[in-house]
């Protein structure tokens, strides 16, 4: 895990963190409260506005593809970890799921108003 003091500059700004349209309605359902990208996409503290509702990024860290677990995979809105998977990997079209690669995490919570 990486110290939020020594995180690296962000590779892309925070309104792209969550784009896809059923992706979205699983923030604002609460059944999705991380995202895993291949670049760093917030800070830790920033705000993600979504549908007029406002989500706070708690942490931001690295994982290998081989931590993600089924619980991790809950987090993510899916089921199971096998769901999850084949959902990358559809985005991803000819792209391996290898347990070494590295993504970075952001968790985030709704911001009661």
């Amino acid at each position: 895990m990486t110290n939020n003091n020594e995180l690296p500059p962000k590779t892309c700004e925070i309104d792209l963190l969550v784009t896809k349209k059923e992706d979205v309605q699983k923030v604002l359902k609460g059944k999705k409260t991380a995202t895993r990208r291949n670049g760093r996409y917030a800070d830790p503290g920033e705000i993600m506005v979504l549908e007029g509702k406002s989500f706070k990024v708690e942490r931001v860290y690295k994982q290998t593809l081989g931590d993600v677990t089924d619980e991790i995979a809950v987090q993510e809105g899916y089921d199971t970890l096998e769901e999850y998977k084949n959902s990358i990997l559809s985005f991803h079209p000819g792209m391996p799921w290898k347990a070494d690669m590295q993504v970075w995490v952001h968790e985030f919570s709704q911001i009661q108003e």
